[in-house]
């Protein structure tokens, strides 16, 4: 007989035994609170050079248009806070690049997970999704319970914080949904006031054509000379708006040995990354996220913050 809470609970438990940190379902529908918020954002050019980000809009704000006949979008968060972090006195990496490239890692654990629901369910169509198409992640994982939204426009869960990843299992199949938490950001500010670049133009609002994840990874052309001594020594992406939230305080080293930092990285001196040669880059972000940015564009990011 078809038990939708029965289906529920099994698929949160097999995603627990594969790592995740937490599951949340939600009804596959259009995202209406979304849209205007979308359409703004784009509207402002807050997207900068991430001309990806206009396209699909109809995909990002409805499911149904992804994958034929969803009923359910499984939302799952991935820790990847580190044990150990870099020096303080070096250039910087973005804690989710220690490891090895996330979409590779968690589109696996998402393969099994279908794969588990076709075994104990039956024929059940879907599509995993990973940071990698037109998918609204946070908003998802918000409307499925997991977090609420923070000001710096990141998704928050009490007692875990925010260092996660946010993957999707888009699914045909009709499930038990979970309800959204209310937000927990108070009267706190300190995101705002710790960026740099003043990228968080207000509350929930991110100008992600101001935000230093967006100079050192996503943007071809020269950094902008006005933003010189502004990026905190960040060589690739920037972890402070997460880094100064207090819900933050209760991260807990992640146990996925994939996200381990290449033994190197740790130890890495300033001297040592301004003198890095593309077979130390090769080596040592053999299959990181980093490589995003190739040899190229981590050189140009370092020589911007040595000016």
């Amino acid at each position: 007989m078809y038990n939708k809470s029965r289906y529920s609970e099994l698929i949160k438990q097999e995603a627990a035994r594969l790592g995740f940190l937490s599951c949340g379902i939600s009804k596959a529908e259009f995202l209406e609170a979304e849209a205007p918020r979308l359409e703004k954002w784009l509207n402002n050019q807050m997207h900068g050079e991430m001309g990806y980000m206009a396209n699909h809009f109809d995909k990002r704000l409805d499911p149904r248009l992804l994958v034929d006949g969803a009923k359910s979008v499984i939302s799952l968060l991935l820790n990847y806070y580190p044990e150990e972090e870099q020096k303080s006195s070096t250039y910087k990496i973005s804690k989710y690049a220690y490891g090895q490239d996330y979409h590779h890692v968690i589109k696996s654990k998402l393969r099994e997970l279908h794969n588990f629901i076709v075994e104990e369910i039956g024929e059940v169509n879907g599509r995993a999704f990973v940071d990698s198409a037109p998918v609204l992640d946070k908003a998802w994982a918000a409307k499925s319970g997991l977090g609420w939204i923070g000001k710096n426009s990141n998704l928050l869960t009490q007692q875990v914080g925010s260092f996660y990843f946010i993957a999707e299992l888009i699914v045909d199949l009709e499930l038990d949904y979970d309800t959204p938490v209310t937000d927990h950001c108070g009267t706190c500010t300190a995101c705002i006031d710790a960026c740099p670049t003043n990228a968080i133009v207000e509350p929930y609002v991110v100008d992600g054509s101001k935000c230093i994840s967006y100079f050192t990874i996503e943007l071809k052309n020269e950094i902008p000379d006005e933003f010189q001594g502004k990026f905190d020594d960040w060589a690739f992406g920037c972890d402070l708006c997460q880094d100064v939230c207090p819900w933050n305080r209760f991260s807990k080293p992640h146990r996925e040995l994939l996200f381990d930092p290449h033994p190197d990285l740790l130890n890495m001196s300033k001297k040592d990354w301004e003198e890095m040669t593309e077979d130390v880059f090769k080596k040592v972000f053999k299959k990181s996220a980093v490589k995003r940015t190739k040899f190229s564009g981590l050189k140009r990011n370092i020589d911007f913050l040595k000016k």
